[in-house]
């Protein structure tokens, strides 16, 4: 598993749009969808202490990357494993629910869910055999995303766009500040930080793209 460490920051939208910047952008979603979906591994929090050299003055994004490798630098693997569970499973449920439905309207399996699974069907995007979290699962949300942005000319960014404002830009940067805030997040603080920088990166980003 590898992932870059860039500095984001957008200056011309067009010179953002190409080849190796989506690819930059679709490695992001999959390495939050990684670190949000199941708890982490040691090869998992390997790559994040790989990060290379950042300077985080140049903005949240970049203080995030360096935050998520000094977290992970510090961390043991089954005490972020035991974390991860505190958080998101916990008995019965854990501290944080990291579904847009819950987020949207206090309540799980309700009307954005099941716009969701619409647009993911037209998308033809399915969710894989054996997960149990609905669609609207945040990793799952990452990881569609970063299908979306692969696609490249497949699926037109104004559809990328489109899909960000309607399923993830409602909450995901609420989410993440909720992470930031919960009691049981040690390493996961780092994500949140690092989580609600990105959102409102890609937020700033689409909004360019008219």
């Amino acid at each position: 598993m590898t992932t870059e460490s860039p500095v984001l920051t957008v200056k011309n939208e067009d010179a953002f749009l190409n080849d190796q910047a989506q690819a930059m952008r679709a490695g992001v979603y999959e390495l939050l969808g990684r670190l949000l979906a199941s708890e982490p591994t040691e090869e998992v929090l390997q790559v994040l202490r790989n990060i290379g050299e950042v300077d985080a003055s140049e903005g949240e994004v970049a203080m995030g990357w360096e935050l998520m490798k000094q977290s992970a630098l510090k961390a043991n693997e089954q005490d972020v494993k035991d974390e991860y569970l505190d958080l998101f499973v916990g008995v019965g449920r854990g501290e944080l629910v990291p579904f847009g439905s819950w987020y949207v309207t206090g309540f799980l399996m309700e009307k954005p869910l099941a716009v969701l699974r619409t647009d993911l069907a037209a998308l033809g995007i399915e969710r894989q055999e054996g997960i149990v979290e609905s669609e609207d699962h945040i990793a799952a949300l990452c990881d569609a995303m970063a299908i979306l942005i692969r696609s490249g000319t497949e699926v037109p960014f104004a559809r990328q766009k489109s899909f960000y404002n309607d399923h993830i830009e409602p909450w995901a940067a609420t989410f993440f500040k909720d992470l930031q805030s919960a009691k049981s997040a040690h390493f996961y603080r780092s994500v949140g930080f690092f989580g609600e920088g990105f959102i409102s990166f890609e937020s700033r980003l689409l909004a360019m793209k008219s």
